[in-house]
């Protein structure tokens, strides 16, 4: 696995190819990119076939431990590893510890352990068990054990120090493990990269684990509601200056577009894709404006926006739930909503989607309110596509310098959006 970047930005934002991806090296994932967001290896609401009719799907499908990792014992029989036991086909297998799409329980964490939850209940891991499951699995790339339990805003200084030290620990015990077995070979290990909201631990923890042989970065601890968007981004700039340039840097737990925007100007790289699940469970669309393309009708009024704005930090719109990501944001519909049951419009007007080529709110809502398993399939073509489209357009913007235009269309700020 290697980053090839064509493009820094300001020293921040980067943009390029992780070349070299997975086990036989054939995949390739542009970045900034997002990974496939699964539950056991299936997108949620969606077939394996109904998944094929989205374009532009991420090269590289996330599993997390926390639904594995009560089925070891069917995996260990099986053999073959969970790519092939879940039918996925042409995609790279990357295996993080916890669902980002929900909180895991604090208070659970020791100096030998850590904790994930199934739908069974809490299962308890030793470096010896985690790594033992991940021969199992038979990833393409995996995160070490980390102590993440610091996202609290109320967490000490004590427990945040302790944490790094126990996640530097971890990594140390999965390195060896890692090094030694043959089950593990051409496999990728991301070290994670914890301190809570501390700078000084941020610094430390970033500097110690790029002194490790890992392929990459995982930054834990920063997802959205549990630190402030300024501090994070703040955070994420310390921490990926005691990073080689070379080596890719993943951000867990956010997904909303402003903060992503925020956290790709800082030099995060990659993003798990759990927003577009999150919007479909509460019934939602995407709907923000992405297009940065030329249009010879607002050129001129654009050119005047961008000298009067150049430099000005550009502010989220309605910055409804930030906190609470149950609750619907300013990036999307709620289509349960009555004023859509005689709307006969698309989802959004020129999305190339099977959702909009073919259906109205109207229908959705209706398809909402009665509570027809359609609803969720038709929400989730829909919110994946335009999510897959934002980071294209995040690529286009920073390849052509209207990455300050983007962030004003995202957040509602440009004229005609």
């Amino acid at each position: 696995m290697k980053l090839e970047l064509s493009r820094v930005i300001q020293g921040g934002a980067r943009l390029g190819v992780l070349q070299g991806v997975g086990r036989t090296g054939q995949h390739s994932l542009k970045v900034p990119g997002c990974l496939l967001y699964t539950h056991f290896g299936t997108v949620p609401h969606l077939t394996q076939d109904t998944l094929q009719t989205v374009n532009n799907l991420p090269s590289v499908t996330q599993v997390t431990l926390s639904n594995i990792a009560e089925h070891q014992e069917v995996l260990e029989e099986f053999k073959e590893g969970f790519k092939t036991f879940a039918g996925l086909h042409n995609t790279v297998l990357y295996c993080s510890l916890h669902d980002p799409a929900t909180r895991s329980p604090t208070g659970y964490a020791t100096n030998k352990t850590v904790s994930v939850w199934g739908s069974g209940g809490r299962i308890e891991l030793t470096a010896s068990k985690f790594m033992a499951l991940l021969k199992t699995v038979k990833p393409d790339w995996y995160q070490s054990m980390a102590d993440g339990e610091t996202w609290q805003t109320n967490t000490s200084r004590k427990r945040i120090r302790k944490s790094v030290d126990r996640t530097l620990a971890y990594l140390d015990e999965c390195l060896l493990v890692h090094q030694k077995s043959q089950d593990l070979d051409g496999v990728e290990l991301f070290g994670v990269v914890e301190g809570g909201d501390v700078m000084e631990e941020r610094v430390r923890s970033a500097r110690e684990t790029a002194k490790r042989p890992v392929a990459g970065f995982c930054f834990d601890g920063l997802q959205t509601g549990s630190v402030d968007p300024a501090l994070r981004t703040q955070l994420i700039t310390s921490m990926t200056k005691e990073l080689p340039e070379d080596k890719p840097r993943l951000l867990q737990g956010v997904g909303r577009p402003d903060e992503v925007l925020a956290c790709v100007e800082a030099g995060v790289d990659l993003f798990e894709g759990f927003f577009p699940f999150q919007v479909t469970e509460r019934g939602c669309a995407l709907c923000f404006n992405y297009d940065v393309s030329p249009d010879p009708e607002r050129a001129v009024l654009e050119l005047n926006e961008e000298k009067h704005s150049a430099g000005d930090n550009v502010q989220p719109k309605g910055d409804l739930n930030c906190e609470d990501q149950t609750q619907m944001t300013s990036f999307e519909m709620n289509l349960k909503d009555k004023r859509y049951q005689d709307d006969f419009k698309s989802l959004v007007e020129g999305c190339g989607c099977y959702c909009c080529k073919n259906h109205q709110r109207a229908y959705l809502h209706h398809l909402l309110v009665t509570n027809e398993l359609l609803a969720g399939v038709l929400l989730m073509i829909h919110n994946m596509t335009h999510y897959q489209n934002f980071f294209s357009a995040v690529r286009e913007a920073l390849a052509t310098d209207k990455i300050n235009l983007l962030k004003k269309r995202v957040n509602g700020e440009a004229r005609n959006t």
